[in-house]
This record gives C-alpha cells, sequence and structure tokens, in this order.
C-alpha cells in the first residue's frame, strides 16, 4: 500500500484522515496500548493533507519513505508533509505483511514477517533486501513507460531520493546498492546490514541520523564499519535525548495523548522534517542548506560525527 503526497492548489480537496480507526486499532493493541489509548486519539489526529487535491503544475523530485518494522507508513506523515509543502512529490510505503496496522481492501493483514523474524527463519537483511525489490518495483510502477499514478508527470524520474526509519533506513541503504535510480538516501536509526561494498555506492550522498542512545545496539557497529566505503558526500549526526522513535511520529502523538511523558517529543518533528529535508533539497535541487555544513544553535541537540 502506498499513499502519495504531492504539491497542490491551495485549498483544493478535502481534509484526508491521519489513519483509519481500524488501523488505529490494530496499530494500539499490537503495541500494548489499547487501555490507556483510545484508537480514535491517532485515528482523529488533524493533518495538514487534504484529499484528491488538484496538482500544483511543476516537474518535482520523488522521495520515497520507508517505516520501521510493525509500524504502519502513516508514522512518516510529518515528514512526508514537510517534504510535500517544499516542492517534492512523496510516496510512504507499508511493506505488505510487515506491518501490524496496513489496511488493504480485503481488511488488515497481519504482520506474518515479524513471527518470522522473532522464531529466526528470516534476517534483517533478508527484510531489508526484501523491501529493496518492493522498491524498485514501486519506481517503475511510478516512472516506467506505463505509470499506474494518474498524477505521474509530476514526478521528476531523474530526480529520486529514498530515506527510511528503522529497518527503513536499512531498506535505503539495500535500495541504492540494488537500484542506481535511487541517488540519495537518509537512514533514520536504522542498521546497514547488506554490507556495503569496499567499491562504494556509485558516490551517491548519504546522511544518517542516530539517537544518542539507540535502543539496537547493532546499529553504530554497521554505521561504523560501512562508513569508510560510503564513497560519496555523507554526514553522520547524533541527536542527544533522543530514542528510536524520535524520528517517526509516534513519540510526539504519545507524548501529547497523555499517555507517556516522552522529553524530546517536542523537538522530534522538528529535527527530523529539518535535517531530513535540508538533505534531499541540497541532493535533488541543488539547493545550498547551510544546516548541513556544522552544529547549529538552532539545533543544540544534534552533534556532527564520523567513526
Amino acid at each position: 500500500m502506498v499513499d502519495l503526497y504531492y504539491p497542490a492548489v491551495a485549498g483544493s480537496g478535502t481534509p484526508a484522515p491521519y489513519m483509519s480507526t481500524a488501523e488505529a486499532t490494530a496499530l494500539i493493541n499490537y503495541a500494548g496500548l489499547s487501555g490507556p489509548l483510545a484508537p480514535t486519539t491517532l485515528a482523529d489526529t488533524r493533518i495538514w493533507t487534504r484529499a484528491n487535491a488538484v496538482p500544483a503544475r511543476g516537474r518535482y523530485p520523488l522521495v520515497v519513505l520507508s517505516p520501521g518494522f510493525t509500524v504502519p507508513r502513516y508514522t512518516l506523515t510529518a515528514l512526508a508533509e514537510e517534504l510535500g509543502s517544499r516542492g517534492f512529490v512523496v510516496a510512504t510505503v507499508d511493506h505488505a505483511y510487515e506491518s501490524a496496522a496496513t489496511r488493504f481492501p480485503g481488511g488488515i493483514l497481519p504482520c506474518a514477517a515479524c513471527d518470522e523474524y522473532d522464531a529466526g527463519t528470516i534476517t534483517q537483511a533478508q527484510v531489508a533486501a526484501g523491501r529493496a525489490q518492493d522498491v524498485s518495483f514501486l519506481l517503475t510502477e511510478l516512472t516506467g513507460p506505463h505509470p499506474v499514478w494518474r498524477y505521474a508527470d509530476l514526478i521528476d524520474p531523474a530526480r529520486i531520493g529514498m530515506a527510511g526509519h528503522s529497518i527503513g533506513g536499512d531498506a535505503t541503504l539495500a535500495t541504492m546498492l540494488a537500484d542506481r535510480r535511487v541517488l540519495a538516501g537518509a537512514d533514520l536509526d536504522g542498521p546497514i546490514t547488506p554490507p556495503v561494498p569496499a567499491t562504494g555506492i556509485d558516490g551517491r550522498p548519504v546522511l544518517l541520523i542516530a539517537a544518542a542512545d539507540p535502543s539496537s545496539p547493532d546499529i553504530v557497529p554497521t554505521w561504523t564499519s560501512s562508513w569508510p566505503d560510503l564513497n560519496g558526500w555523507k554526514r553522520w549526526l547524533t541527536v542527544a535525548g533522543a530514542d528510536h522513535y524520535t524520528f517517526t511520529d509516534l513519540d510526539y502523538l504519545i507524548n501529547e495523548s497523555g499517555v507517556l511523558s516522552i522529553p524530546s517529543a517536542p523537538r522530534s518533528i522538528a529535527i527530523t522534517t529539518s535535517y531530513v529535508s535540508a538533505f534531499f533539497e541540497r541532493q535533488l535541487k541543488g539547493v545550498c542548506e547551510p544546516l548541513l555544513n556544522g552544529p547549529s544553535r538552532d539545533f543544540p541537540e544534534v552533534t556532527f560525527t564520523s567513526s
């Protein structure tokens, strides 16, 4: 399942939902929050997106967003909206059977891959490689000779990027290794399991953003081993006080709901959208972005580092 965001004519379309009540219920039940968190808290969240809006004329870069394991594409809505507002087409992807809350026309699919991963029958590297195949298929469906989306002419196929959270970040690097159409990639607190070859990835730029104390201990070692082989423009950013879900909508939503108090939540969306948007502005549009040159007074939590 894919949602497509695009620059639109102001006032056109109708208000879009954050997610359906059925999806919210499934996600909350999976997370074990069915007592303190009501499905309507998520389903009724207001967003800026408008459904069936009239496209603004133009030709825009495309950015694909891949979510973390078990969580749906809606958890990257804030980032998708920010990129759309800056003149990008954005495709947020739910990979079938990898989320606890993905609603297809026939109903919500179970997270079958979660069960297989827990049982040890599939590895994270295999999941990332499978997602890379999903994204390559999607790119062909959107930019190939017979595009399936009616507004496909909005996309400039020569300017494609990808970002992902957790295993979605892992999948971003896996996709870049497998598909040269992806020119720039951002990994948000995800390990790099398919090894980056010593020959690099054709000098294509990579942005790595991590929590200061990553919840997954395999993140930093895989970044450290891959860093020398990333042979193009690259940045490694560490965010103090962040946790694994800082780079999604979830920390903000849970904090606002009152279920948990998450200190980093009020800054989480601003940090993520600012740095990821600056990266794609620079790499896909050629816009000078001083934010990526070094430490910023506006974001003292963010440290520039290298292995």
